[in-house]
């Protein structure tokens, strides 16, 4: 657990000394989480325990995270993947927009939070609670690239194809990530992504 507890999450650059100070806040609550996690279980560790460890409050814990799974949930990714994405050229095909995008981003990612990732994914694959809520936020991400698709497109919301494209993106996703983390994170995920998201953008022909 090393690597992980002396991470520092990337995407600092940029964000007022306010909002760097609740980054340190939030990243010192989920470090602590995480070891403990690591050292008596994920069921087994309490609200209590975290906070004690990262010497906060219970106001300050549900301020940052509203349950104990929002510890796995939660991260600086999708901010950073956001930025990303903006800087995209318009007419660029979404997936190709979002394929690039996630190897930018995961460039940072892997560099500062490699250990972490692959801790976060098994938990969020592993624990029923954990994954349990992960299917929400799985669907809050359709959404998110489906409202994505419908900017850069022009087509309405609710337009079944967008609606069809979003889902697959998140699949190959969650399907890409799954396999990163059963092989140990000894492949290269952003070569993955690259490599799968493009088979889906030239139209998954075999």
């Amino acid at each position: 657990m090393t690597d992980m507890e002396t991470s520092t999450a990337p995407g600092t650059a940029g964000l007022s000394l306010r909002e760097r100070k609740k980054q340190k806040t939030r990243q010192s609550i989920r470090r602590e989480a995480y070891r403990l996690f690591a050292e008596q279980g994920y069921e087994a560790t309490t609200i209590d325990q975290i906070v004690a460890a990262a010497e906060v409050s219970h106001s300050t814990f549900f301020r940052y995270f509203p349950a104990k799974e929002d510890v796995v949930l939660t991260d600086e990714y999708d901010p950073m993947l956001a930025q990303s994405l903006s800087a995209r050229p318009a007419d660029e095909p979404i997936v190709d927009a979002i394929r690039h995008s996630l190897i930018d981003s995961l460039a940072a990612v892997l560099v500062a939070d490699r250990e972490e990732l692959l801790f976060k994914t098994r938990l969020i694959f592993n624990v029923p609670a954990v994954r349990a809520r992960a299917m929400d936020e799985q669907l809050r991400n359709q959404n998110a690239i489906a409202e994505l698709i419908c900017e850069r497109s022009g087509r309405e919301p609710g337009d079944l194809e967008v609606d069809c494209a979003a889902a697959a993106i998140i699949a190959i996703s969650m399907t890409v990530i799954r396999h990163w983390v059963e092989g140990d994170g000894k492949e290269d995920l952003a070569a993955l992504y690259d490599h799968h998201l493009d088979l889906l953008s030239r139209g998954l022909r075999f």
